[in-house]
């Protein structure tokens, strides 16, 4: 190849009259050496695995009894139906979908996990304690007096194992990481005080306050996990609360999350814009579509998927813009992040292009992060490190930098982890084009490691 380029060379050198200093030339011809594909960077055991469960989650007849199986095992209460007692379930589960989505049951396997990640490429990872908390919407709650000094020792011990649990988990991220936190976590009295939206009790902050301490102490940040809506608009006060007294920095400390398959999305992120505005706290904004979608009440949520994916995109370029609403248009749009847990590649690309324009350009936008969940969505993360990589060895030229690229991974006992594996599966169920584009490029992939092309 390259003695065939020096032929034609010569011929055009000829044609030009310049051929008398061209055999004293000593330097080859640069041939570029084509870029390795961004899936190339997946370990080959990785790939076979991923390959083989989005397969059988992007059929339809697979996924159907699997959800149903799935539910049932995540939500009996027979011991033979336990994971943590039931020796072959336990290893069942963990081949089959608990190693491929979560970070593991003890500190040593996450570590593990979260090393792995990085040597990939990703920049960092968010880790969370995955025991969760599914309410009913139409269920009462219990009354509880938020205002009193006094608890039950149930409702301490809860929040006490909350807190330690919580403190445990951020202690296995670095700097730089996220630390995912349920406030659902802290127990019956959180969910039902949130339930009824109700001022957050004072051990329960006092345990927040401990924990953001820590946090920022380490050098990480966190962010509040969504809720159903039964719990939601409860949490919502509660982030705006701990926002208010933690993110006093231009970075924030502290993400809350808003869920862009909601209606109510963009008057949710208004308030939160026109509180840090008017009260000059910096706003930690995780975006995603939404993750409960089979308990919330559908009259909430947008009719379809088109009108969700409008809805993402117009959040993400607001807070990008620094747009404030029409209503709050004489204040200050707020020192912001913004963080963008998406799985689409439309999307993805869509508010990176605008967040480099804006930088290139010297227009004021906020920081920008992206991230998917561990197990899920891998042509999309590897192709965003690729871009991040490739950007940053190339800094000198001006270019414009990417993202920073996260995995989002919970841990815990197999047990303690069927509602989050239940949640990944529901999700493929819902996204099934998506699901299949990934089966393509896992399969494209692996063509390429065996035939070599």
């Amino acid at each position: 190849m390259i003695s065939s380029n020096l032929k034609i060379c010569r011929i055009r050198l000829k044609s030009s009259g310049t051929t008398q200093d061209f055999h004293d030339a000593t330097v080859s011809p640069v041939v570029p050496r084509p870029a390795k594909p961004a899936m190339s960077r997946l370990p080959t055991p990785l790939l076979l695995r991923s390959l083989i469960l989005t397969s059988l989650m992007s059929s339809k007849l697979f996924l159907r009894p699997a959800l149903y199986v799935l539910n049932k095992v995540a939500n009996s209460r027979s011991a033979i139906l336990d994971p943590d007692r039931n020796y072959m379930l336990n290893k069942l589960l963990r081949w089959t979908v608990y190693d491929h989505f979560c970070a593991g049951t003890s500190r040593e396997e996450v570590a593990k996990t979260i090393a792995h990640v990085k040597s990939i490429g990703f920049q960092g990872v968010i880790l969370g304690y995955s025991k969760e908390i599914v309410v009913d919407p139409d269920t009462e709650v219990t009354k509880s007096d938020a205002k009193s000094p006094i608890h039950s020792g149930r409702d301490v011990r809860a929040i006490q194992e909350w807190k330690g649990r919580t403190l445990e988990t951020l202690r296995m991220v670095g700097s730089g990481d996220f630390l995912a936190v349920k406030l659902t976590g802290a127990g019956p009295i959180a969910v039902d005080l949130m339930k009824e939206r109700q001022p957050m009790p004072k051990l329960v902050a006092d345990a927040v306050d401990e924990i953001c301490q820590e946090a920022r102490h380490q050098g990480s940040r966190l962010w509040l996990d969504a809720e159903q809506q039964a719990l939601q608009h409860g949490l919502d006060d509660w982030a705006i609360e701990i926002m208010r007294k933690q993110n006093r920095s231009s970075t924030p400390l502290v993400y809350n999350t808003i869920q862009a398959y909601l209606k109510g999305s963009s008057a949710n992120l208004d308030r939160h814009l026109t509180f840090a505005a008017r009260e000059g706290w910096s706003l930690g904004i995780k975006l995603v579509r939404g993750a409960y979608i089979e308990h919330e009440t559908r009259s909430l949520i947008h009719n379809c998927k088109t009108d969700t994916d409008r809805s993402y995109d117009l959040l993400a370029n607001r807070m990008l813009c620094r747009i404030m609403s029409t209503n709050n248009e004489g204040l200050k749009f707020p020192e912001a992040a913004l963080f963008l847990a998406t799985h689409n590649a439309a999307s993805a690309f869509k508010a990176i292009a605008t967040h480099k324009a804006r930088l290139a350009s010297g227009q004021p936008t906020v920081l920008l992060e992206c991230g998917q969940i561990q197990g899920m969505a891998d042509e999309l993360g590897c192709e965003l490190v690729q871009s991040y990589e490739s950007v940053l060895m190339n800094v000198g030229g001006g270019r414009v930098p990417n993202p920073k690229t996260f995995k989002c991974m919970a841990w815990g006992s197999v047990s303690e982890c069927l509602q989050y594996l239940h949640r990944r599966a529901i999700e493929n169920k819902g996204a099934v084009e998506r699901t299949e584009h990934m089966v393509k490029a896992l399969r494209r992939e692996l063509r390429r490691r065996v035939i070599g092309f």
